[in-house]
């Protein structure tokens, strides 16, 4: 009766079986997975944000299949003025979320059984995108050497007569590891000499932790690229359900691409009004909220540091950006069962390695937007099994 596209296992693993114990019982838990701002106790102005959505515009139904041109020129000035881009609104398809933006994109490239070439470690999300439009994933590894880096080797070896595109994070989640200027040249030859696009997720490029402003791959015109993000990380909003995909490259493909968008989008209509002809005043929530997330993070980051200075077993990989750190991890059995014997232990929830599509064992993920107290005191109870 149902298809193969939905068989998926729809059992708990171990560990969300352990947590939801853990839960049912009652006891307090420490929490470091927490991702969900709204959760975190960061929130923007409850009063501005509930106002703006009050516009008596609203009432008036007006369907335009790339978003309402005032909501894309406000993510067109949130690009000038964050990121020193100028944006032609006429190349932003506004969605309700980059998981829509990226099921968008996907369905304009690919044919079924064509393939996306996907960086690991990663989030899990792609999987699932990838299952419904009936895309096959193909990894390409990030290494780790003093900081990570793409393997351009080994990403020319998994192509195929069937890719149809390269996905990049940038930065990464949960490596925290931007594109470097030097990857970025080589990956646009690598697109242009195989006919390729490049889908690049940059909900976390405001969040670099030494304050530097990195390029954004909406200013790309080497080739053909949809360079995605949102209010759910720019301005703490996930509820919101505001993102994009802005598009970039040689003018033909663009113009092409935009047209083949749009009808896409027209089909669905998914974007509501009040939150379109709020987006002025929810991306303007940035210049607030950011920097109270940014200083979370280096809170928290040096805080993680400090512990472990004392724990030689243990240790950071580099972190560049996002909301992300990983550690490194004594290796006594697999990473799912240290986070479930953490929790059983300790009361702490983390996030195994495999969770991310790490190739080996001995990694664990930790959110850096947790609360600072719930932070310290859940880090210090990790270190005390993980770096006994």
């Amino acid at each position: 009766m149902f298809s193969q596209r939905t068989n998926w296992r729809l059992s708990f693993n171990a560990l969300s079986l352990a947590i939801e114990e853990a839960r049912a019982s009652g006891q307090p838990i420490l929490d470091l997975t927490v991702s969900n701002p709204t959760e975190a106790g960061v929130r923007p102005d409850p009063e501005i944000v509930l106002a703006a959505l009050a516009n008596p515009e609203a009432m008036h139904y007006d369907p335009q299949p790339r978003g309402l041109l005032g909501a894309r020129q406000a993510v067109c000035r949130y690009y000038r003025e964050s990121h020193e881009v100028d944006l032609d609104p006429e190349r932003l398809i506004l969605t309700t979320s980059t998981s829509e933006a990226y099921s968008y994109v996907f369905r304009l490239l690919c044919n079924p059984g064509d393939e996306i070439l996907v960086p690991k470690p990663s989030y899990p999300l792609f999987e699932f995108l990838a299952d419904l439009a009936d895309v096959k994933l193909v990894p390409y590894p990030l290494l780790y050497d003093h900081g990570w880096q793409i393997d351009l080797d080994s990403l020319y070896k998994a192509a195929t007569v069937r890719s149809r595109a390269v996905i990049l994070v940038h930065p990464n989640n949960p490596t925290g590891s931007f594109v470097s200027a030097a990857e970025g040249a080589a990956l646009n030859v690598f697109c242009r000499d195989r006919g390729l696009a490049l889908i690049v997720d940059e909900v976390f490029l405001d969040y670099s932790h030494d304050g530097a402003p990195r390029r954004s791959f909406a200013s790309n015109v080497d080739a053909l690229t949809f360079t995605l993000s949102g209010v759910s990380k720019i301005s703490a909003l996930p509820q919101m359900k505001l993102a994009w995909a802005a598009t970039s490259g040689p003018e033909e493909m663009v113009a092409e691409a935009g047209a083949r968008l749009e009808i896409i989008a027209d089909t669905f209509l998914s974007m509501n009004a009040p939150v379109q002809l709020a987006a002025p005043v929810l991306l303007d929530q940035r210049k607030v909220i950011q920097p109270i997330l940014l200083d979370r993070l280096r809170v928290n980051l040096a805080e993680l540091d400090r512990q472990l200075a004392g724990r030689p077993s243990c240790a950071r990989l580099m972190v560049e950006g996002g909301w992300y750190a990983v550690l490194r991890v004594p290796v006594l059995g697999t990473d799912e069962d240290l986070a479930i014997d953490l929790l059983r232990k300790m009361s702490v929830i983390v996030h195994p390695g495999h969770f991310y599509d790490f190739p080996n064992e001995g990694y664990l993920v930790l959110s850096l937007i947790t609360a600072p107290a719930d932070f310290r005191e859940g880090v210090d109870r990790l270190l005390q099994v993980a770096g006994a």
